[in-house]
């Protein structure tokens, strides 16, 4: 009889684990599937933010002053900053980077 007791606690207390580790393991998912949520809404802004950069920088200036040229230069650093955040947050996911298109066209360029 003995024996038989020993079996019903170690099942109940397995059971117990089971249940504590699958309680744990749904919170850590949902808190993955809301990182990933809140990584894709990011990226949606940088890309926004990024095309907006783009957009601006590429604008002739007409007034050489030494305020509006350090601007212009704060523009482009920034327009870069926002492609590396941006590829660093998508380089383990597998897509495909503006950055990495762009020099695998000129590559193709380049071998024509």
């Amino acid at each position: 009889m003995s024996t038989n007791y020993i079996y019903i606690i170690c099942i109940v207390f397995l059971l117990v684990l089971v249940f504590l580790l699958g309680r744990k393991l749904y919170q850590f998912s949902i808190l993955i599937l809301k990182m990933e949520s809140a990584i894709e809404d990011s990226l949606d802004i940088l890309n926004e933010r990024y095309s907006r950069l783009f957009e601006i920088s590429q604008k002739p200036v007409f007034f050489d002053s030494v305020e509006v040229r350090q601007v212009i230069a704060e523009i482009n650093s920034s327009h870069s900053a926002i492609l590396t955040i941006a590829n660093l947050l998508t380089n383990s996911s597998g897509i495909k980077s503006e950055t990495k298109e762009r020099k695998s066209i000129s590559e193709e360029k380049r071998q024509d």
